[in-house]
C-alpha cells in the first residue's frame, strides 16, 4: 500500500467513526478483511475513544494491529517520561511547522515499530484536524481495545504517588481472586493523580472502587452539610 493510500485509509476510518459513514475507499479495503474482524471489540466514548476506534479499524483492515499497538505503547512511554508533552500538544498557538516537527519527533520515538506506517498516517490526521492534544487518551483507549480483543480486562489503579511493582502485583492478585475479574486475565494500568490525596481508586472494567482520601473527605463534608 502506498503512503498516500495508507493516509487516506486512516482519514477515512476517522470520518467513518465520527460521521457514521463508510466512504468508497474504506469499502475497498474492507474487502481484504472481514468487517467483523475490523470492528472494535468494545464501544468507547469521548473524542479520544472515537479516534482510537477509527485507528483500530484502519489497523485491522491492513493487518497492522500488532505493530500499531507496539507503536502506541512506545508513545505512551513518552508521555510518562515527559509530563509537559500534553501541555505542548494542546497549545492553541502551534503552527503547521510546529505540528510537523512534533509528528516527526513522535515518529522517532516509535523506533521503527510502525511497519505499515499506520500510526504515522494517523498522527498526520490528528495534526491536520488539530487533535494532537488527544493523543495520550488515544494511546490509553487503544490499549483498552487491544486488551478486549485478547479477552483481557483493564485493571486501572490510581494513586497519589507512584506504586512499586510489588504493591501492584498484590493488588492484581487480590482482584483476580474476586468477582470483579469476571474470570478474565487482568491488564494492570498504573496511574498517578495527586488530587486524590491518598488511598486508591481501583477501576475494573466498568466498575469503580473509590478508596481515595479525597472521596472520604467529600463524603464526610456531605454528611456534615446534611446534618447541620
Amino acid at each position: 500500500m502506498s503512503r498516500q493510500a495508507g493516509h487516506m485509509l486512516v482519514r477515512g476510518a476517522v470520518r467513518n467513526h465520527v460521521q457514521g459513514k463508510l466512504p468508497p475507499n474504506v469499502r475497498h479495503y474492507a474487502q481484504a478483511a472481514a468487517v467483523q474482524d475490523a470492528k472494535p471489540p468494545v464501544a468507547l466514548f469521548g473524542l479520544d475513544g472515537t479516534y482510537a476506534s477509527a485507528l483500530y479499524t484502519a489497523a485491522a483492515k491492513t493487518a497492522s494491529l500488532d505493530s500499531t499497538s507496539k507503536s502506541l505503547a512506545a508513545l505512551a512511554e513518552v508521555f510518562k517520561k515527559d509530563i509537559k508533552l500534553p501541555t505542548i500538544l494542546n497549545a492553541p498557538t502551534l503552527s503547521p511547522s510546529d505540528k510537523s516537527q512534533i509528528v516527526q519527533e513522535l515518529q522517532r520515538h516509535m523506533g521503527g515499530q510502525d511497519k505499515g506506517e499506520t500510526v504515522k498516517n494517523f498522527l498526520k490526521t490528528l495534526s491536520d484536524n488539530n487533535r494532537l492534544g488527544i493523543l495520550q487518551g488515544v494511546c490509553e483507549k487503544f490499549t483498552t481495545l487491544m486488551g478486549a480483543a485478547r479477552g483481557e480486562l483493564d485493571l486501572t489503579i490510581t494513586s497519589a504517588a507512584r506504586l512499586d511493582n510489588k504493591v501492584l502485583q498484590r493488588l492484581e492478585a487480590a482482584v483476580t481472586k474476586s468477582e470483579y475479574s469476571q474470570g478474565k486475565k487482568l491488564k494492570v494500568i498504573s496511574k498517578v493523580n495527586p488530587d486524590i490525596m491518598g488511598g486508591l481508586v481501583v477501576e475494573v472494567g466498568d466498575r469503580t472502587i473509590d478508596l481515595s482520601v479525597s472521596s472520604k473527605i467529600a463524603k464526610m463534608n456531605k454528611l456534615l452539610t446534611d446534618t447541620l
